[in-house]
């Protein structure tokens, strides 16, 4: 037994069981922790006997709308308790979850309404404009508005507006508050979900084209939510921070999953924001999260030195591979030993993580850090361009198979026929190779290869050489065209605040660590990078800036 399987075999003595469902793992755990807090959010602590009583109530009222076992409920919020309320009542009724980034908008969200056939959407007030702009054009039978305040009268936030008013302005949407009153008292029939049924829709970013939903079925989150809880060994003396999107793969299942499974508290912040973050740690006694790199970035460089943060030591990152660089600068300046996480949409999140014993190892060609080495039951492959298998310690396109793997995109036969083949190995799209212990590194993503006179460069390695450098907050590397190499490297930075240096130091700063082709002949300090909703940079954007 190698270092890593020891350090892991121990948490594994009692797989869970694969034949329930997340309906059951929540009726389980309400039953079992009902006076205990499942959420808090501003100055509201909400015990699970709350939630559950709220989606007994909301998946009547869903009923009344007209849903069915297989219809689809669209929700379009922040991280706010609704959401875990909605999703409960869903299932309850055999509906499938539809996960709508808030920070869409027309284009977007018409695509995935009428993808979904979504007959009911859950949604903001702020974002009611945005729905009115599609919602003839989509399947949608009801719109029932809800704002944060109807959970948590007072958040302390004022970046959240009170639209309440107006919302009710508008006759033919149906408010949360007037929904869950028509319907107090009322419980479904009971339902019995089948561990194959879809849970929740997660759609694609879209960056090969228009987003894709990905099934993610019953059994995949009880086994993702399993693989979490277990392997970070939570128990009641946990609290969990949400500090990814409830939209986002992430969110869902390292963060509702995960309180769903385990009955810790989850801690919810509307939107994200490093002080917020910060705050609710020293305030809740956080212990577990999982965030992005730019996440953990943001709150390095908004702490002050203030604040408890003890307690915060179950900590992982995943969405992007973590830079060495970030790891130690997250240990120097915040006490955090920042773990690694890696997962896809597909995958339910996790395939690999870090065990919590063991320190990953460097890379000493590429710089890279390990990610993790795979968790039960997951598979890995490596190929090349022709889909034989690279010898060990050879970059290919990373594999995926295992009880997390989704069966495919909804209603999308052939897209899923070329991304899971018929003995259900997924193609993640990343380059990556598997060393002689089993540790996982990741490169890079497959199209974000640049070519400089025949030169392989990729972006990451130019991007952990900037996270070097003192001054650099963010860096994100594109290749872009270039007379003579055919493609040169080009990389965009932010810098920490108080910070100064201009292109030529950090070019300079490159040159010295990295081969002749790989540094960067541009770049360009900008006061932010542009991300998604999850905080993943997107390299995308700056390439469509390029001229």
């Amino acid at each position: 037994m190698s270092d890593v399987d020891g350090a892991v075999a121990h948490r594994w003595d009692t797989p869970d069981d694969p034949a329930r469902t997340m309906l059951d793992v929540w009726l389980a755990t309400a039953l079992r922790c009902a006076d205990q807090p499942a959420v808090i959010f501003g100055d509201r602590t909400i015990s699970f006997a709350e939630i559950d009583r709220l989606s007994d109530v909301l998946a009547v009222g869903l009923q009344a709308q007209g849903m069915a076992v297989g219809d689809s409920l669209g929700v379009y919020l922040q991280n706010d308790p609704q959401w875990v309320v909605a999703l409960v009542a869903a299932w309850k009724i055999g509906a499938v979850t539809v996960a709508i980034n808030p920070m869409y908008r027309e284009r977007e969200l018409e695509h995935i309404l009428e993808d979904s056939r979504a007959k009911v959407l859950i949604c903001l007030n702020e974002l009611v404009d945005v729905v009115e702009q599609v919602r003839d054009r989509t399947c949608l039978r009801r719109v029932i508005t809800t704002h944060p305040g109807d959970i948590s009268p007072s958040l302390g936030d004022d970046a959240i507006s009170d639209d309440r008013a107006e919302r009710r302005r508008r006759a033919d949407h149906l408010a949360w508050t007037d929904l869950l009153a028509l319907y107090e008292g009322h419980t479904p029939a009971p339902f019995v979900a089948s561990p194959e049924h879809v849970a929740v829709l997660t759609y694609t970013s879209g960056t090969t084209g228009a987003s894709k939903g990905a099934m993610n079925l019953h059994r995949n989150m009880v086994h993702s939510a399993w693989v979490y809880s277990s392997w970070f060994d939570l128990d009641d003396s946990d609290v969990v921070l949400g500090m990814a999107p409830l939209f986002h793969i992430t969110g869902m299942v390292a963060g509702v999953a995960v309180m769903m499974h385990s009955g810790v508290p989850l801690v919810l912040l509307h939107r994200f924001s490093a002080l917020a973050a910060l705050s609710a740690i020293a305030r809740t006694k956080a212990t577990f999260a999982v965030g992005t790199s730019t996440a953990f970035i943001a709150m390095i460089d908004a702490h002050d030195g203030q604040g408890d943060l003890s307690s915060f030591r179950k900590v992982a990152s995943g969405g992007a591979p973590l830079s060495p660089a970030l790891v130690a600068r997250a240990q120097d300046e915040l006490g955090l030993n920042i773990s690694g996480v890696y997962g896809l949409t597909e995958t339910t999140s996790p395939t690999h993580l870090t065990p919590r014993e063991a320190n990953p190892p460097i890379d000493p060609t590429s710089g890279a850090l390990a990610v993790g080495v795979p968790v039960p039951g997951a598979e890995v492959r490596i190929v090349g361009d022709n889909g034989a298998e690279t010898p060990t310690g050879e970059p290919g396109e990373i594999l995926l198979r295992g009880p997390m793997v989704v069966p495919g995109y909804w209603n999308l036969p052939d897209e899923t026929a070329r991304t899971i083949d018929e003995n259900g190995w997924f193609r993640s799209g990343d380059i990556g190779f598997v060393d002689v212990s089993g540790w996982l590194f990741v490169v890079d993503r497959k199209k974000d290869l640049i070519n400089a006179g025949g030169y392989k460069v990729w972006p990451r390695e130019v991007e952990d050489t900037l996270y070097e450098h003192p001054a650099v907050s963010e860096a994100a590397v594109i290749g872009i065209p270039d007379e003579y190499r055919g493609e040169t490297v080009k990389a965009f930075v932010s810098l920490r605040p108080g910070s100064a240096v201009d292109a030529a130091a950090l070019v300079d700063h490159c040159r010295s660590r990295l081969a002749a082709y790989k540094y960067p002949r541009h770049i360009d300090i900008l006061d932010e990078l542009p991300k998604n909703a999850a905080g993943k940079i997107l390299r995308r954007e700056l390439r469509h800036a390029e001229p």
